[in-house]
C-alpha cells in the first residue's frame, strides 16, 4: 500500500461538513472551529454541546446535496452512513475523514501536539488511533520547555534570511548554532 502524504490544511473561512452529532463528532468539531472553518453539522440527533460551538446545525439525515461547496468532510456517523458520505464525497473529489472507518476515509486525522507555534502530527494511517494517541503523549513529554524561545529565534532568523536571500541549505545549521547559543546562555544565567 502506498504511504500517506502528510499535510496541514488551511480551513479558515472554508465550508466544512460534519456528518454525525454525537460525542465523537463534538470532538472533531472543536479543532475545526479553532481552525476557523465554517462548520455545518448534519445529523438526526445532535448533542447539546455541539449547539454551543457556534456551528450551523441541520437536524436531519445526510443528503448528498450537503456536499455542495464543501472543502472537507468529517464523517462521524455509523459505518453505513460514513460509507455513503465517503462515496458521495469521492465522486466530488472532496477529502473525507471517516472516524474509525478507514475504508470510507480519504484523509486521516492525526494525533496532534501543539506547543508554542509548533505542531507535530502523528498518524498510524488509520490502523491504530489509540497508538497514535499514546505516541502523541510521549512526544509531548519529550518537547523542550525552551520551545517558545526556539520559535522566537526561528522567527527572527527567518526574517533575516529572507532579507539576505540565504539559501535553504544554510538555514538549518545557522538555526542549530543559534539554539545552541540559547542553551549556553541559559546555563550561564
Amino acid at each position: 500500500m502506498p504511504q500517506l502524504f502528510p499535510t496541514f490544511l488551511k480551513l479558515a473561512d472554508r465550508p466544512v461538513l460534519v456528518v454525525g452529532g454525537g460525542p465523537v463528532a463534538y470532538g472533531k468539531i472543536r479543532p475545526l472551529v479553532a481552525a476557523g472553518a465554517r462548520v455545518t453539522v448534519v445529523a438526526p440527533v445532535v448533542t447539546d454541546g455541539i449547539h454551543g460551538l457556534g456551528v450551523r446545525v441541520k437536524a436531519r439525515a445526510f443528503e448528498e446535496a450537503d456536499l455542495e461547496g464543501v472543502w472537507f468532510v468529517v464523517a462521524a456517523a455509523p459505518p453505513k452512513v460514513n460509507r455513503r458520505v465517503g462515496r458521495a464525497a469521492e465522486a466530488r473529489r472532496i477529502w473525507v475523514n471517516a472516524v474509525d472507518d478507514p475504508d470510507a476515509a480519504t484523509a486521516y486525522a492525526p494525533a496532534l501536539v501543539r506547543k508554542h507555534g509548533a505542531t507535530i502530527a502523528v498518524s498510524t494511517e488509520g490502523r491504530a488511533p489509540a497508538l497514535a494517541g499514546l505516541l502523541r503523549e510521549g512526544l509531548e513529554a519529550l518537547l523542550t520547555a525552551d520551545l517558545e524561545a526556539w520559535m522566537g529565534k526561528a522567527d527572527q532568523l527567518r526574517a533575516e534570511w529572507r532579507g539576505r536571500s540565504t539559501p535553504m541549505a544554510e538555514r538549518r545549521p545557522q538555526l542549530l548554532e543559534s539554539i545552541n547559543r540559547l542553551y549556553r546562555e541559559r546555563d550561564t544565567s
